[in-house]
């Protein structure tokens, strides 16, 4: 008898070995040698004969978040992510071994998480447009918060309210000539509401001081001292310095909650007309309410 060619040997047993590995259901093998034919789908992993395909990791992999695709690719590229693949697999057999996608309770918070996915396919298109505030609405939103937030100019005001001219031009000769400001202001200010302060007043935001005051601070420098303002108090002397770091990163970090906060009222807006549009096609009726009421319920 004429026997096969040693190649035809080697390959038809390494085709059933292959085979037999899968139908065990042993380990994970992969082996260039356990190739599907030509006509089958490329397969990258077999998990306890359930097989992985290369459509399949090439899907999962480009739904990654792009901030995770890096990651993936700093600690250990695609075969990082095939090996978590396979973790996943084995888990999810292993919970259905165990029967646990049975249970009721994991039916039913299936159930309701299927109705989450549905409600946000319905209102995905109507959530994503123009919920990302425009620079006007941020401007506009923040101008609405302006007592909260810090002007472009971001200094620290200090001020003393003198009774005459003369004492606000004596006092100011003596803080040019590197007199303290504030013992100044805490010993000869009558602004009672600044004097144990030193004068200070803070980081400067809008409506910090007086129309008449406001205007000449804004052409101070930091560490300069003004000349006295007349208004119908008496006489002002102020002075500017500049904000600590710690200061303006809060003021900014107070900012992006505010746009945060912009967001999400925009966010709510359109979901608050796709419910009317929907409710002003629908019928809907609703019950005395007062049934319901905490009270009634725990005597039912």
């Amino acid at each position: 008898m004429r026997r096969p060619p040693i190649d035809s040997t080697i390959g038809l047993a390494l085709h059933l070995f292959c085979l037999m590995t899968v139908a065990i259901g042993g380990p994970l093998f992969l082996l260039s040698g356990c190739t599907p034919p030509p006509s089958e789908e490329r397969v990258v992993a077999f998990v306890n004969g359930r097989p992985i395909t290369k459509t399949e990791f090439d899907s999962e992999w480009n739904d990654l978040p792009e901030a995770n695709r890096t990651r993936y690719e700093k600690e250990g590229g695609k075969q990082l992510f095939l090996n978590e693949l396979v973790d996943n697999e084995l888990l999810m057999q292993e919970a259905r071994k165990q029967g646990l996608d049975q249970s009721d309770a994991f039916r039913d918070r299936v159930r309701r998480y299927k109705e989450k996915l549905l409600k946000e396919e319905l209102l995905k298109d109507r959530m994503k447009a123009a919920v990302e505030p425009t620079k006007e609405e941020l401007d506009r939103y923040y101008e609405q918060h302006a007592s909260e937030l810090l002007t472009p100019l971001k200094v620290r005001v200090a001020q003393m309210l003198l009774p005459n001219l003369p004492a606000a031009k004596d006092l100011e000769t003596q803080v040019n000539r590197g007199g303290d400001f504030g013992k100044f202001a805490q010993r000869y200010s009558i602004d009672m509401k600044t004097k144990a302060k030193g004068g200070d007043l803070g980081p400067y935001r809008k409506g910090l001081v007086l129309p008449e005051v406001d205007e000449v601070l804004r052409s101070l420098k930091p560490g300069m001292i003004s000349a006295p303002i007349k208004t119908e108090a008496g006489y002002y002397l102020v002075k500017i310095t500049a904000l600590e770091p710690e200061i303006i990163q809060a003021d900014l970090a107070k900012r992006e909650r505010l746009r945060q906060e912009l967001v999400y009222l925009k966010r709510k807006q359109h979901y608050d007309e796709a419910i009317a549009e929907i409710k002003a096609k629908a019928v809907v009726r609703l019950f005395d309410s007062s049934q319901y009421s905490s009270g009634d319920l725990t005597k039912r």
